[in-house]
């Protein structure tokens, strides 16, 4: 066997548990991995490593996107509720015709992976979701998370990437026993610099196995991962999804964030947080 980056693999010594993506090759003694839809990072030796069967990959994908559209289903009969809610309320009643429009609170979502972010970004516009995307290693967040909050000006921020608890690194409350906490913490802290106030500048931070109540007392609304498990690609979307598309008239309940989530809240906890969405009328189409 040969590897090379982009392969998908599997690690003997866990079972074959987590389909990864070979990120880096240090030697053959360090191969740095990703999940291929969980955000983990790991690394291996080459010799504890097989590459991924074409029959059995094919039948965990099918898998896979069955519960990514159960997942996806579900936030869209949530959010139809709360769509005939706002349409009643905009049309007195329904006693009006005149047309309204809805203002959702706009993304700005950093990610530490670009083939995550590209699927973050693919569905927040399913979504209907308004965001921009930006490509940025874990470890550089801190420094450019100000500059970024400056030029986009969002009302959500997503900070996300790859993390891992490392065993004996350290405690599970020593944040320098993560590979990449401390870098969400540094950088929640400084966009919380920019904004103090929770309901001015949503934030979600952390990846698979982050140290969730210090990426809270950071400033963080919603963090991962209050038991220290994986959790989904697209776990973030489903979150800050929720807050951009209720009003802001409303609380987001801490549950009914985390219900719609692949992993649940194993994985992703938080604190309650206004909803963002603006309703105006009338409706005028542009030319």
């Amino acid at each position: 066997m040969e590897l090379k980056i982009g392969d998908l693999v599997e690690r003997i010594s866990y079972g074959r548990d987590i389909v990864f993506r070979v990120k880096e090759i240090k030697d053959r003694n360090m191969i740095i991995m990703v999940g291929e839809e969980l955000r983990l990072i790991a690394d291996a030796p080459y010799d504890d490593l097989v590459l991924v069967d074409a029959r059995a990959w094919s039948l965990y994908t099918a898998e896979s996107e069955q519960k990514k559209n159960d997942v996806y289903q579900l936030f869209l009969q949530d959010y139809d509720l709360t769509r005939e809610k706002q349409a009643y309320e905009a049309t007195g009643g329904y006693r009006s015709q005149v047309s309204y429009f809805q203002i959702p609170g706009r993304v700005l979502h950093i990610d530490g992976d670009p083939i995550y972010l590209k699927k973050c970004i693919h569905l927040y516009k399913k979504l209907g979701v308004p965001v921009q995307g930006y490509h940025c290693k874990e470890s550089d967040l801190p420094e450019h998370v100000p500059e970024l909050i400056d030029y986009v000006k969002p009302d959500i921020l997503v900070l996300t990437g790859h993390d891992a608890f490392m065993n004996g690194k350290g405690s599970v409350s020593d944040v320098h026993a993560y590979r990449n906490s401390r870098y969400f913490i540094d950088a929640v802290q400084n966009a919380r610099q920019k904004q103090p106030h929770l309901d001015q500048l949503v934030i979600f931070a952390g990846a698979c196995q982050s140290h969730f109540e210090a990426i809270i007392h950071a400033g963080a609304n919603y963090a991962s991962s209050p038991t220290r498990v994986n959790i989904h690609a697209l776990d973030p979307v489903y979150v800050v999804g929720k807050i951009s598309l209720t009003s802001f008239m409303e609380r987001v309940n801490v549950w009914d964030v985390v219900r719609n989530t692949l992993t649940g809240e194993k994985g992703i906890g938080g604190v309650e947080t206004k909803g963002l969405l603006r309703i105006g009328l009338p409706y005028q189409p542009l030319d």
